[in-house]
């Protein structure tokens, strides 16, 4: 099916693709208001999906995604390792500032172009034409690696936390390879019944989770701050350690930012969703900022309560459990029972932000298929009919980590390298889409038009964001400790450079054939 030839008969025969009469009208439930029309009408799209998504519903699928005072709970053993207490708490709020740049250059493109594609579409808009074709495509693999990963780094975090709950009520019991693989599944198994058979129900259900998650930080937080025995101020917040011995406090500190970084890689997810969003150009944007001073105020604050209860930090490290915030709730409440509520909350955040990775990572597939970027696209551009979602998409993710997580079997270390590329090809596909745009302003080209615009500001912010995402572009790539032995090496890289391999050497054989960019559709004057 050619959805772009289709798209333009349907603009210009469908009745509800007509102006309604005044600016930003509904227009009707499926194809949003005259602006979200205009908007697809301009980039050569089809409207496929059901514009379930309303301004709340979509910050609360944007803050449960990445779910940052969770993900920095279970991230802080990396920081605490390479850094210590002040290393995680300055090195988190490096990160959330630099962030800050990025999301909001981000936020402006997804206003000029609100498109399931996301990066690889504002690529293809705003890179030179010399290259847009070529970066665009690149850009697309790097978005498809790095979401799919996403799916697996958060179903294996959430089964590794439910393997230390059983270790911290049965200390006899040992964690298998294939338990934890399992556990993997049986969280991507509540993600596909979400996806497919509630899929319609998904803006509610992540609704009601958004309300756990900030109600379940106010459930941590405060027993952590009554009950704990909290360590001294001074230390929290001034001693940086080495504790992996690199030789250099100021290296070790920016080796454990990584694992801060990660907290908000994901942070663009709502772009992926705009084609679900109703007023989407003016919606996700801001859904993304708010979701950035959210989300990322929330994460600090429990950086430092987390910094203020850990007490020996090498006796936290090296818990017994595997789990280092589990360790925490345990010496802060003294008892099982109490460190088991808290860690439930988590766990239930855990798998409802797998969900909603899973529903972010199948419509950016969807629409890389939809412009023939990925093999037998005509098969995973595909939407059901019944229920308005990329369904192929879906099952092909669910089939990607189901064979990812075989690795764990292997080795649980060589499964966390794997999938921690995934976080070094969003970095890139960030770096290339701010790049993009920034160089147009500085050749003083035009931009498309934004309801959230940047205005003077915007080159300078680029410009920020572009500097920091190669700062840490870097470290991903840096093994954990010196001197690691094969088994601990940072395999990133060799995942990174294979898939670059596998996207150019198909981009030669066929992609160059099919693949011509969405800006090739795009309606000029629109």
């Amino acid at each position: 099916m050619d959805h772009h030839k289709e798209a333009e008969s349907h603009v210009d025969s469908d009745p509800n693709f007509l102006d309604a009469g005044e600016p930003n009208a509904l227009v009707s439930e499926k194809n949003g208001t005259t602006a979200d029309v205009h908007d697809m009408m301009r980039m050569g799209k089809r409207q496929e999906t059901q514009r379930n998504f309303r301004h709340i519903t979509i910050i609360g699928f944007c803050m449960v995604i990445l779910s940052t005072w969770e993900a920095i709970l279970s991230t802080a053993v990396f920081s605490l390792s390479n850094g210590g207490t002040a290393g995680l708490i300055w090195g988190y709020l490096i990160c959330m500032i630099g962030f800050g740049f990025v999301v909001a250059s981000l936020a402006e493109m997804a206003s000029m172009a609100p498109t399931s594609g996301g990066q690889y579409h504002w690529v293809s808009e705003f890179a030179p034409p010399s290259c847009q074709r070529f970066l665009s495509y690149i850009v697309g693999w790097l978005g498809v690696l790095g979401w799919q990963t996403a799916a697996a780094t958060v179903s294996y975090l959430t089964g590794k936390q439910l393997q230390a709950l059983i270790i911290l009520w049965d200390s006899s019991y040992v964690p298998q390879a294939w338990q934890g693989t399992m556990l993997i599944w049986a969280v991507l198994a509540v993600s596909l019944i979400f996806n497919t058979f509630f899929s319609r129900k998904l803006p509610l259900v992540e609704g009601v989770i958004v309300v756990l998650h900030v109600a379940g930080f106010f459930a941590v937080i405060i027993p952590l701050w009554v009950m704990g025995d909290r360590s001294n101020t001074g230390d929290v917040f001034t001693l940086f350690q080495d504790n992996m011995e690199w030789g250099n406090v100021p290296l070790s500190t920016m080796v454990g930012l990584t694992g801060a970084a990660s907290c908000f890689v994901g942070i663009e997810a709502g772009a992926h969703m705009a084609e679900e969003v109703r007023n989407a150009a003016h919606v996700i944007p801001r859904a993304m900022m708010w979701t950035w001073i959210g989300n990322g105020l929330m994460g600090w604050i429990m950086a430092i309560t987390f910094c203020f209860c850990v007490g020996d930090t090498m006796s936290v490290l090296l818990t017994p459990l595997g789990s280092q915030q589990i360790q925490v709730f345990l010496n802060t409440t003294g008892s099982a029972a109490g460190a088991t509520g808290l860690t439930c909350i988590m766990l239930v955040i855990g798998v409802f932000a797998c969900v909603a990775v899973m529903a972010t990572n199948s419509r950016q597939l969807f629409a890389f298929a939809r412009d023939n970027g990925v093999p037998f696209s005509s098969i995973f551009s595909q939407v059901s009919p019944t229920l308005g979602v990329p369904l192929n998409s879906v099952y092909l993710t669910i089939l990607f980590v189901l064979l990812l997580s075989l690795i764990n079997l292997g080795s649980s270390v060589a499964f966390m390298q794997v999938i921690s590329l995934g976080v070094a090809a969003m970095l890139t596909s960030y770096l290339i889409s701010i790049g993009c745009v920034a160089l147009k302003r500085i050749r003083g080209e035009p931009l498309l038009p934004s309801k959230f615009n940047l205005g003077r500001l915007g080159l300078p912010i680029n410009i920020i964001a572009v500097l920091f995402l190669l700062f840490l572009w870097v470290f991903t790539f840096f093994p954990s400790a010196p001197h690691p032995a094969v088994a601990d090496m940072n395999w990133a890289v060799l995942g990174y450079g294979l898939v670059i391999i596998f996207a150019l050497v198909y981009y030669a054989i066929h992609g160059r054939h099919v693949y011509i960019g969405p800006v090739e559709y795009v309606r000029k004057g629109q």
